[in-house]
Protein backbone atom coordinates (compact mmCIF):
# COMPACT_ATOMS: atom_id res chain seq x y z
CA UNK A 1 0.00 0.00 0.00
CA UNK A 2 2.74 2.29 0.64
CA UNK A 3 4.73 1.93 -2.70
CA UNK A 4 0.90 1.85 -4.36
CA UNK A 5 0.66 5.32 -2.87
CA UNK A 6 3.53 7.24 -3.78
CA UNK A 7 2.91 5.56 -7.44
CA UNK A 8 -0.30 7.26 -7.01
CA UNK A 9 0.86 10.81 -6.17
CA UNK A 10 3.58 10.97 -8.79
CA UNK A 11 1.22 10.14 -11.08
CA UNK A 12 -1.15 12.53 -10.47
CA UNK A 13 1.43 15.47 -10.40
CA UNK A 14 4.10 14.22 -12.95
CA UNK A 15 4.80 17.62 -16.18
CA UNK A 16 4.93 19.89 -13.20
CA UNK A 17 7.69 21.67 -15.00
CA UNK A 18 6.01 22.28 -18.02
CA UNK A 19 4.92 26.15 -16.96
CA UNK A 20 2.23 27.80 -19.40
CA UNK A 21 1.78 31.43 -19.54
CA UNK A 22 1.08 34.30 -16.75
CA UNK A 23 -0.41 37.07 -18.65
CA UNK A 24 -3.12 35.76 -20.79
CA UNK A 25 -5.25 34.64 -18.33
CA UNK A 26 -5.92 38.86 -17.24
CA UNK A 27 -6.34 39.79 -20.73
CA UNK A 28 -9.92 41.83 -21.04
CA UNK A 29 -10.90 40.89 -17.40
CA UNK A 30 -10.72 44.59 -16.01
CA UNK A 31 -14.49 45.41 -14.87
CA UNK A 32 -15.63 48.12 -17.31
CA UNK A 33 -17.17 50.57 -14.92
CA UNK A 34 -19.48 52.75 -16.47
CA UNK A 35 -17.90 56.66 -16.60
CA UNK A 36 -17.97 58.43 -13.37
CA UNK A 37 -17.64 54.97 -11.77
CA UNK A 38 -15.25 55.62 -8.62
CA UNK A 39 -11.82 53.92 -9.90
CA UNK A 40 -8.42 54.57 -8.76
CA UNK A 41 -4.71 54.31 -10.60
CA UNK A 42 -7.15 53.30 -13.90
CA UNK A 43 -3.64 53.07 -15.85
CA UNK A 44 -2.13 50.59 -13.48
CA UNK A 45 -1.42 47.15 -14.66
CA UNK A 46 -3.00 44.66 -13.09
CA UNK A 47 -0.95 41.84 -10.99
CA UNK A 48 0.10 39.22 -12.46
CA UNK A 49 -2.04 36.05 -12.10
CA UNK A 50 -0.72 33.41 -10.10
CA UNK A 51 -0.11 29.68 -11.53
CA UNK A 52 -3.93 28.55 -11.11
CA UNK A 53 -5.12 31.63 -12.86
CA UNK A 54 -2.29 31.29 -15.19
CA UNK A 55 -4.41 27.81 -16.58
CA UNK A 56 -6.87 29.76 -17.99
CA UNK A 57 -4.90 30.86 -20.73
CA UNK A 58 -5.71 27.64 -22.13
CA UNK A 59 -8.84 27.74 -24.13
CA UNK A 60 -10.22 24.23 -22.80
CA UNK A 61 -10.12 25.65 -19.02
CA UNK A 62 -11.60 28.68 -19.99
CA UNK A 63 -14.63 26.55 -21.64
CA UNK A 64 -15.87 24.59 -18.36
CA UNK A 65 -17.94 27.69 -17.25
CA UNK A 66 -19.65 28.47 -20.35
CA UNK A 67 -20.26 24.53 -21.02
CA UNK A 68 -21.68 23.85 -18.00
CA UNK A 69 -24.08 27.19 -18.22
CA UNK A 70 -22.18 29.12 -15.17
CA UNK A 71 -20.36 31.63 -17.33
CA UNK A 72 -23.05 34.12 -16.30
CA UNK A 73 -20.91 34.26 -13.50
CA UNK A 74 -18.38 35.56 -14.71
CA UNK A 75 -19.78 37.60 -17.44
CA UNK A 76 -22.21 39.79 -14.87
CA UNK A 77 -19.32 40.03 -11.70
CA UNK A 78 -17.04 42.64 -13.04
CA UNK A 79 -20.19 45.02 -13.21
CA UNK A 80 -21.32 43.94 -9.56
CA UNK A 81 -18.19 45.19 -8.18
CA UNK A 82 -18.51 48.14 -10.17
CA UNK A 83 -21.13 49.40 -8.13
CA UNK A 84 -19.84 48.63 -4.81
CA UNK A 85 -19.20 52.07 -2.85
CA UNK A 86 -16.98 50.85 -0.01
CA UNK A 87 -14.83 47.90 2.01
CA UNK A 88 -18.39 46.71 4.04
CA UNK A 89 -20.34 46.69 0.51
CA UNK A 90 -17.48 44.62 -1.25
CA UNK A 91 -17.66 41.92 1.56
CA UNK A 92 -21.27 41.52 1.69
CA UNK A 93 -21.12 41.49 -2.41
CA UNK A 94 -18.36 38.76 -2.63
CA UNK A 95 -20.21 36.55 0.44
CA UNK A 96 -23.73 36.81 -1.49
CA UNK A 97 -21.59 35.73 -4.96
CA UNK A 98 -19.64 33.42 -3.52
CA UNK A 99 -22.45 31.43 -1.72
CA UNK A 100 -24.84 31.95 -5.14
CA UNK A 101 -21.67 30.39 -6.98
CA UNK A 102 -21.31 27.15 -4.82
CA UNK A 103 -25.27 26.93 -4.70
CA UNK A 104 -25.64 26.91 -8.12
CA UNK A 105 -22.94 24.21 -8.60
CA UNK A 106 -24.31 21.45 -6.05
CA UNK A 107 -28.01 22.69 -8.07
CA UNK A 108 -26.40 21.50 -10.86
CA UNK A 109 -24.68 18.63 -9.62
CA UNK A 110 -27.75 17.36 -8.42
CA UNK A 111 -30.04 17.81 -11.33
CA UNK A 112 -31.81 21.16 -10.50
CA UNK A 113 -30.12 23.38 -12.90
CA UNK A 114 -30.14 22.52 -16.33
CA UNK A 115 -27.63 24.01 -18.37
CA UNK A 116 -24.37 23.32 -21.22
CA UNK A 117 -23.45 20.05 -22.17
CA UNK A 118 -20.90 19.01 -19.49
CA UNK A 119 -22.42 15.80 -17.28
CA UNK A 120 -24.70 17.19 -14.12
CA UNK A 121 -21.49 15.46 -12.00
CA UNK A 122 -18.61 17.15 -13.16
CA UNK A 123 -16.93 19.25 -10.61
CA UNK A 124 -14.80 21.16 -12.92
CA UNK A 125 -16.85 24.30 -13.47
CA UNK A 126 -17.09 24.68 -10.32
CA UNK A 127 -13.03 25.57 -9.97
CA UNK A 128 -12.80 27.23 -13.32
CA UNK A 129 -15.90 29.36 -12.69
CA UNK A 130 -14.54 30.36 -9.23
CA UNK A 131 -10.77 31.06 -10.82
CA UNK A 132 -12.06 32.86 -13.79
CA UNK A 133 -14.00 35.11 -11.66
CA UNK A 134 -10.88 35.47 -8.72
CA UNK A 135 -9.22 36.95 -12.28
CA UNK A 136 -11.65 39.98 -12.34
CA UNK A 137 -11.76 40.40 -8.70
CA UNK A 138 -7.80 40.93 -9.06
CA UNK A 139 -8.33 43.27 -11.99
CA UNK A 140 -10.47 45.51 -10.24
CA UNK A 141 -9.59 48.78 -8.96
CA UNK A 142 -11.63 50.75 -7.08
CA UNK A 143 -11.72 54.29 -5.86
CA UNK A 144 -11.41 53.33 -1.87
CA UNK A 145 -9.00 51.26 -0.13
CA UNK A 146 -9.51 47.30 -0.18
CA UNK A 147 -7.52 44.73 0.90
CA UNK A 148 -8.13 42.22 -1.51
CA UNK A 149 -6.02 38.94 -0.41
CA UNK A 150 -9.05 39.47 2.48
CA UNK A 151 -11.80 39.79 -0.05
CA UNK A 152 -10.61 36.37 -2.05
CA UNK A 153 -10.17 34.84 1.07
CA UNK A 154 -14.38 35.56 1.83
CA UNK A 155 -14.75 35.01 -1.64
CA UNK A 156 -12.79 31.42 -1.56
CA UNK A 157 -15.04 30.44 1.75
CA UNK A 158 -18.38 31.49 0.39
CA UNK A 159 -17.57 30.05 -2.94
CA UNK A 160 -16.55 26.61 -1.19
CA UNK A 161 -19.38 25.99 1.14
CA UNK A 162 -17.75 26.75 4.42
CA UNK A 163 -20.46 29.95 4.72
CA UNK A 164 -24.25 29.66 4.82
CA UNK A 165 -24.09 25.99 4.95
CA UNK A 166 -25.55 25.01 8.58
CA UNK A 167 -27.61 21.51 9.37
CA UNK A 168 -30.61 22.52 9.41
CA UNK A 169 -30.75 20.89 12.87
CA UNK A 170 -34.21 18.29 12.35
CA UNK A 171 -34.84 16.64 15.64
CA UNK A 172 -34.03 12.65 15.09
CA UNK A 173 -32.00 13.59 11.36
CA UNK A 174 -28.03 12.15 12.17
CA UNK A 175 -26.22 14.96 10.35
CA UNK A 176 -22.80 13.69 8.55
CA UNK A 177 -20.05 16.40 7.11
CA UNK A 178 -18.19 16.11 4.70
CA UNK A 179 -14.84 17.67 2.71
CA UNK A 180 -13.68 16.86 -0.87
CA UNK A 181 -11.44 19.13 -2.74
CA UNK A 182 -10.96 20.84 -6.36
CA UNK A 183 -9.16 19.04 -9.24
CA UNK A 184 -4.80 18.83 -8.92
CA UNK A 185 -1.90 18.27 -10.83
CA UNK A 186 -3.55 19.87 -13.69
CA UNK A 187 0.33 20.82 -15.54
CA UNK A 188 0.10 17.50 -16.41
CA UNK A 189 -3.44 17.45 -17.23
CA UNK A 190 -5.47 20.25 -17.25
CA UNK A 191 -8.73 18.49 -17.37
CA UNK A 192 -8.11 16.41 -14.50
CA UNK A 193 -11.75 16.06 -12.14
CA UNK A 194 -11.43 15.00 -8.57
CA UNK A 195 -14.20 13.37 -7.70
CA UNK A 196 -14.09 13.88 -4.02
CA UNK A 197 -15.00 17.48 -5.11
CA UNK A 198 -18.09 15.69 -7.45
CA UNK A 199 -19.05 13.90 -4.28
CA UNK A 200 -19.30 16.72 -2.03
CA UNK A 201 -21.24 19.19 -4.44
CA UNK A 202 -23.84 15.59 -5.14
CA UNK A 203 -24.56 14.95 -1.26
CA UNK A 204 -24.37 18.57 -0.10
CA UNK A 205 -28.07 19.68 1.81
CA UNK A 206 -29.05 15.86 0.58
CA UNK A 207 -31.35 14.05 3.08
CA UNK A 208 -30.83 10.17 2.74
CA UNK A 209 -31.77 7.29 4.74
CA UNK A 210 -28.65 5.07 6.42
CA UNK A 211 -28.24 1.53 6.62
CA UNK A 212 -30.25 0.90 9.52
CA UNK A 213 -33.03 3.46 8.37
CA UNK A 214 -32.39 6.39 9.97
CA UNK A 215 -32.62 9.87 8.20
CA UNK A 216 -29.62 12.19 7.86
CA UNK A 217 -28.80 14.99 6.61
CA UNK A 218 -25.10 15.79 4.38
CA UNK A 219 -23.15 19.05 4.61
CA UNK A 220 -20.39 19.23 2.36
CA UNK A 221 -17.45 21.36 1.36
CA UNK A 222 -14.83 21.59 -1.38
CA UNK A 223 -11.16 22.50 0.06
CA UNK A 224 -8.57 24.24 -2.38
CA UNK A 225 -5.04 21.81 -2.87
CA UNK A 226 -2.64 24.70 -1.63
CA UNK A 227 -0.54 24.12 1.44
CA UNK A 228 -1.34 28.50 1.89
CA UNK A 229 -5.01 27.67 2.27
CA UNK A 230 -4.32 24.71 5.04
CA UNK A 231 -1.87 27.18 6.77
CA UNK A 232 -4.70 29.86 7.46
CA UNK A 233 -6.87 27.56 8.72
CA UNK A 234 -9.21 26.71 5.96
CA UNK A 235 -9.84 22.84 7.44
CA UNK A 236 -10.62 24.57 10.84
CA UNK A 237 -13.04 27.02 9.39
CA UNK A 238 -14.59 24.28 7.61
CA UNK A 239 -15.17 21.82 10.15
CA UNK A 240 -14.94 24.34 13.39
CA UNK A 241 -18.40 25.48 13.43
CA UNK A 242 -19.81 21.73 12.70
CA UNK A 243 -17.97 20.67 15.62
CA UNK A 244 -19.35 23.01 18.04
CA UNK A 245 -21.77 22.09 20.41
CA UNK A 246 -25.53 21.98 19.60
CA UNK A 247 -28.51 20.59 17.80
CA UNK A 248 -27.00 21.73 14.84
CA UNK A 249 -23.58 20.04 15.25
CA UNK A 250 -22.45 17.19 13.23
CA UNK A 251 -22.63 13.50 14.59
CA UNK A 252 -19.95 12.03 11.81
CA UNK A 253 -17.49 13.88 10.09
CA UNK A 254 -15.02 12.57 7.16
CA UNK A 255 -12.83 14.03 4.87
CA UNK A 256 -12.26 12.85 1.44
CA UNK A 257 -9.93 12.99 -1.74
CA UNK A 258 -9.20 11.19 -4.59
CA UNK A 259 -6.42 8.42 -3.37
CA UNK A 260 -5.30 5.03 -5.20
CA UNK A 261 -6.66 3.74 -8.64
CA UNK A 262 -9.02 0.91 -8.27
CA UNK A 263 -10.04 0.60 -5.09
CA UNK A 264 -11.21 2.82 -1.87
CA UNK A 265 -9.29 3.32 1.35
CA UNK A 266 -10.62 3.98 4.89
CA UNK A 267 -7.11 5.53 6.52
CA UNK A 268 -6.62 4.02 9.94
CA UNK A 269 -3.85 6.82 10.66
CA UNK A 270 -3.45 10.11 9.75
CA UNK A 271 0.06 11.79 10.36
CA UNK A 272 0.81 15.26 11.23
CA UNK A 273 3.66 16.09 9.08
CA UNK A 274 4.03 17.22 5.50
CA UNK A 275 6.52 14.77 3.50
CA UNK A 276 5.21 15.15 -0.61
CA UNK A 277 8.21 17.31 -1.67
CA UNK A 278 9.16 17.40 -4.90
CA UNK A 279 5.10 17.49 -5.66
CA UNK A 280 3.49 20.85 -5.57
CA UNK A 281 0.42 21.91 -4.84
CA UNK A 282 -1.97 23.52 -7.31
CA UNK A 283 -0.03 27.51 -7.27
CA UNK A 284 2.83 25.13 -7.37
CA UNK A 285 4.18 25.55 -3.98
CA UNK A 286 6.28 23.14 -1.90
CA UNK A 287 5.85 22.16 1.91
CA UNK A 288 9.30 22.08 2.98
CA UNK A 289 8.85 18.51 3.77
CA UNK A 290 10.41 15.26 2.15
CA UNK A 291 10.20 11.84 3.21
CA UNK A 292 13.60 12.03 4.68
CA UNK A 293 12.75 15.55 6.71
CA UNK A 294 8.79 15.54 7.30
CA UNK A 295 7.80 19.31 8.40
CA UNK A 296 5.26 20.44 10.62
CA UNK A 297 2.61 22.98 8.79
CA UNK A 298 3.29 26.40 10.36
CA UNK A 299 0.73 27.26 13.07
CA UNK A 300 -0.71 23.81 13.47
CA UNK A 301 -1.88 23.31 17.02
CA UNK A 302 -0.24 20.59 19.16
CA UNK A 303 -1.57 17.10 19.00
CA UNK A 304 0.15 13.33 18.63
CA UNK A 305 2.43 12.52 16.19
CA UNK A 306 -0.43 10.17 14.58
CA UNK A 307 -3.96 10.30 15.04
CA UNK A 308 -6.50 7.03 14.63
CA UNK A 309 -10.26 6.90 12.93
CA UNK A 310 -12.80 6.61 14.70
CA UNK A 311 -15.14 5.64 11.89
CA UNK A 312 -17.20 2.36 12.07
CA UNK A 313 -14.41 0.79 9.65
CA UNK A 314 -15.97 -2.58 9.77
CA UNK A 315 -19.17 -1.34 8.44
CA UNK A 316 -18.03 0.83 5.91
CA UNK A 317 -15.74 -1.36 4.38
CA UNK A 318 -18.38 -3.96 4.26
CA UNK A 319 -19.19 -2.36 1.09
CA UNK A 320 -17.31 -4.06 -1.55
CA UNK A 321 -19.01 -2.79 -4.97
CA UNK A 322 -18.20 -1.70 -7.70
CA UNK A 323 -15.07 -1.28 -6.31
CA UNK A 324 -13.80 -2.80 -3.05
CA UNK A 325 -12.98 -0.79 0.09
CA UNK A 326 -9.70 -1.40 2.34
CA UNK A 327 -8.77 -0.32 5.72
CA UNK A 328 -5.40 1.21 5.40
CA UNK A 329 -3.14 0.59 8.25
CA UNK A 330 -0.30 1.84 6.81
CA UNK A 331 2.30 4.78 7.72
CA UNK A 332 5.75 6.07 7.52
CA UNK A 333 7.31 7.02 10.22
CA UNK A 334 10.96 7.52 12.37
CA UNK A 335 10.68 5.34 14.83
CA UNK A 336 12.16 7.01 18.22
CA UNK A 337 15.99 6.93 18.41
CA UNK A 338 16.34 6.63 14.77
CA UNK A 339 16.79 9.42 11.68
CA UNK A 340 15.56 6.95 8.58
CA UNK A 341 12.28 6.81 7.87
CA UNK A 342 10.35 3.42 8.11
CA UNK A 343 7.46 2.02 6.38
CA UNK A 344 5.03 -0.13 8.91
CA UNK A 345 2.26 -1.94 7.36
CA UNK A 346 0.85 -2.40 11.20
CA UNK A 347 0.35 1.26 12.61
CA UNK A 348 3.09 3.42 13.90
CA UNK A 349 5.12 2.57 17.15
CA UNK A 350 5.34 4.59 20.27
CA UNK A 351 7.40 7.82 20.33
CA UNK A 352 8.11 7.59 16.32
CA UNK A 353 8.12 11.01 14.57
CA UNK A 354 5.54 11.30 11.51
CA UNK A 355 6.18 11.02 7.98
CA UNK A 356 2.91 9.96 6.21
CA UNK A 357 -0.21 8.66 7.02
CA UNK A 358 -2.01 6.28 5.66
CA UNK A 359 -2.90 9.10 2.61
CA UNK A 360 0.53 10.22 2.62
CA UNK A 361 2.09 13.41 2.83
CA UNK A 362 0.74 15.92 1.29
CA UNK A 363 -3.19 17.89 1.83
CA UNK A 364 -5.53 14.99 1.94
CA UNK A 365 -3.10 13.16 4.98
CA UNK A 366 -3.32 17.02 6.19
CA UNK A 367 -6.85 17.50 5.95
CA UNK A 368 -7.65 14.20 8.02
CA UNK A 369 -4.93 14.80 10.43
CA UNK A 370 -6.43 18.69 10.95
CA UNK A 371 -10.10 17.84 11.05
CA UNK A 372 -9.66 15.07 13.88
CA UNK A 373 -7.44 17.23 15.88
CA UNK A 374 -9.92 19.80 15.94
CA UNK A 375 -12.55 16.89 16.47
CA UNK A 376 -10.51 15.31 19.58
CA UNK A 377 -10.50 19.08 21.18
CA UNK A 378 -14.08 19.97 20.66
CA UNK A 379 -16.12 16.45 20.07
CA UNK A 380 -13.63 13.27 21.19
CA UNK A 381 -16.61 10.84 21.10
CA UNK A 382 -17.75 11.68 17.53
CA UNK A 383 -16.74 9.07 14.54
CA UNK A 384 -14.45 10.81 12.12
CA UNK A 385 -11.47 9.80 9.83
CA UNK A 386 -10.82 9.95 6.01
CA UNK A 387 -12.06 8.16 2.99
CA UNK A 388 -9.62 7.95 -0.13
CA UNK A 389 -11.88 7.26 -4.27
CA UNK A 390 -10.50 5.67 -6.74
CA UNK A 391 -8.28 7.40 -9.21
CA UNK A 392 -10.62 8.82 -12.01
CA UNK A 393 -9.66 7.83 -15.48
CA UNK A 394 -11.60 7.37 -18.88
CA UNK A 395 -10.74 10.76 -20.22
CA UNK A 396 -10.47 10.75 -23.97
CA UNK A 397 -7.41 10.47 -25.34
CA UNK A 398 -8.10 13.52 -28.02
CA UNK A 399 -6.76 16.18 -25.54
CA UNK A 400 -9.66 19.16 -27.37
CA UNK A 401 -12.61 16.79 -25.45
CA UNK A 402 -13.41 17.83 -22.35
CA UNK A 403 -15.31 14.49 -21.50
CA UNK A 404 -16.47 11.70 -22.79
CA UNK A 405 -18.66 8.37 -21.91
CA UNK A 406 -15.83 6.31 -20.18
CA UNK A 407 -15.12 8.78 -17.90
CA UNK A 408 -18.52 10.22 -17.02
CA UNK A 409 -19.66 6.33 -16.37
CA UNK A 410 -16.24 6.34 -13.63
CA UNK A 411 -16.91 9.46 -12.15
CA UNK A 412 -20.81 8.22 -11.31
CA UNK A 413 -19.78 4.72 -10.18
CA UNK A 414 -17.34 6.32 -7.77
CA UNK A 415 -18.76 8.87 -6.63
CA UNK A 416 -22.24 6.94 -6.04
CA UNK A 417 -20.25 4.52 -3.94
CA UNK A 418 -19.05 7.31 -1.76
CA UNK A 419 -23.00 7.70 -0.83
CA UNK A 420 -23.28 4.53 -0.37
CA UNK A 421 -19.94 4.08 2.36
CA UNK A 422 -21.56 6.63 4.18
CA UNK A 423 -24.73 4.89 4.41
CA UNK A 424 -23.31 1.99 5.70
CA UNK A 425 -21.50 4.01 8.88
CA UNK A 426 -25.12 3.32 10.67
CA UNK A 427 -25.17 -0.76 9.40
CA UNK A 428 -24.43 -3.95 11.53
CA UNK A 429 -20.88 -4.10 12.56
CA UNK A 430 -20.95 -0.32 13.27
CA UNK A 431 -17.98 0.24 15.80
CA UNK A 432 -15.05 0.86 14.91
CA UNK A 433 -12.36 -1.68 13.84
CA UNK A 434 -9.52 -2.81 15.97
CA UNK A 435 -10.65 -1.08 19.04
Amino acid sequence: MTLLRRTALAAALLGITALLPVTAAHADTAPACPAGTPARSRAQAPAAPDPEQARLSDPRAAAFPERAGLDGFVRRFPAALCGVRDEAGARRLLDTWGEALYQAAVNRAQGRRPGGDLPDRDDRPLYWTRLAMTVRLDAWRPGFTVDKAALRSRFEDASRGLTDNAFRGTPGVRRIFVSGFDPFGLDAELRRANPSGSAALQLNGRRVTLADGTPAEIRAVVLPVRYADFDAGIVERAYGPRLAAGPRSADMITSISQGYPGLFTLEDWAGRNRSADPYPDNVRALSGGTREHPATAPGLGPGAEFLRTSLPTDAMTAVQAPFPVRLNTTVTEIPAGQTAPVDREDGPTPGSRAVAGGGGGYLSNEVAYRSNRLRLELRPGLPGGHLHTPVLTGLPAEADRLTGPEFERNEAAITSQVLEVLRASSGPGGTTAGR
